[in-house]
């Protein structure tokens, strides 16, 4: 689950700079004596350790810089295995503690049908809310094996299947996304496909505004590529945030003040697998008031060409 990048690298980059730093002090030790006793035979001595020396400081400058940037990306690691533990710890927790209460109610107390109903509801939106979770942890464990299932896909057909279950998921109505789709197809597995677009349509909806208004365009452009533009009216991503939020465990914010569920593994899913693709992501502005547009560009084309395709095929 988390990041496990070898050691090698930052071990072997300090035991090189201490190595140029002991040849470095030597170095100048013996053009200190040189540059002492320094004549006309010595002068082409003198010069050769001041430029393996002056070569030697640059090394270990170089490597200092490295060596900086490796600790900047572990403590940064760090901190968001540290938000995403807090995430998990959460999202673990607390429809755990519901069930818990729920059922110790049931079990402690005669209720009326439609209370035992009710709770019957809560208890089910727990289980999801758990189901959530899990998935999303198996989707990242799996992001590394190459899928077997690779075929032609509709991608209008995946984007209605994302929608529905979107909108069956959070009890809201089908009307609240808006789907502008032409046919097109995709070279990839359906579930890859499923996991990109139903991540982009689940946070769309979760961080709409308090009356979602979710719009879906697709569309087939030359060179073979095929567009989808998620786009929501929520409070939108600052551009300075923008280029963070496709990290492993990253969520904006601190952790106990969101109002909203998630891992922050959502998007590393989408980025990865779009990424995989042959594809690209990008964010941008909603074009009508606030809100965000997320942009998947795929290998693809267009219904007609790849029916015409296939036709003149041998």
């Amino acid at each position: 689950m988390f990041e496990r990048k070898s050691l090698k690298l930052p071990i072997t980059l300090g035991v090189v700079m201490i190595v140029l730093l002991v040849l470095l002090m030597i170095g100048w030790v013996l053009l200190a004596v040189f540059g002492a006793l320094a004549d006309d035979q010595r002068a082409g001595l003198y010069w050769a350790l001041l430029s393996v020396g002056a070569t030697l400081l640059a090394f270990v400058l170089v490597g200092v810089v490295m060596y900086l940037t490796l600790s900047i990306k572990a403590i940064n690691l760090s901190r968001r295995q540290s938000n995403f533990i807090d995430s998990v710890t959460h999202e673990l927790k607390s429809p755990i503690a519901s069930l818990k209460l729920y059922l110790q109610t049931l079990n402690r107390r005669k209720l009326s049908l439609a209370e035992q109903e009710g709770f019957y509801k809560v208890m089910l939106e727990d289980v999801e809310r758990l189901d959530t979770l899990i998935n999303h942890l198996l989707d990242v464990a799996r992001l590394d094996r190459v899928p077997t299932d690779v075929a032609e896909v509709e991608l209008a057909a995946v984007l209605r299947s994302c929608a529905e279950s979107v909108c069956l998921k959070y009890q809201v109505l089908p009307e609240i996304i808006e789907l502008r789709l032409e046919p097109c197809t995709v070279k990839a597995s359906r579930v890859d496909l499923e996991l990109i677009f139903g991540n982009l349509l689940d946070n769309a909806v979760k961080y709409a505004a308090d009356t979602p208004q979710v719009e879906v365009t697709l569309h087939a452009e030359p060179k073979g590529r095929v567009v989808v533009r998620v786009s929501d009216n929520g409070r939108g991503i600052p551009q300075s945030q923008r280029w963070k939020i496709f990290a492993r465990f990253m969520r904006l914010g601190s952790e106990l003040e969101r109002d909203k569920p998630g891992t922050g593994l959502g998007l590393y899913i989408v980025r990865s697998l779009v990424s995989r693709l042959g594809g690209k992501i990008r964010i941008r502005d909603r074009e009508k008031g606030p809100g965000t547009t997320f942009e998947v560009q795929l290998p693809g084309k267009a219904m007609a060409a790849a029916i015409q395709s296939s036709q003149t095929a041998p």
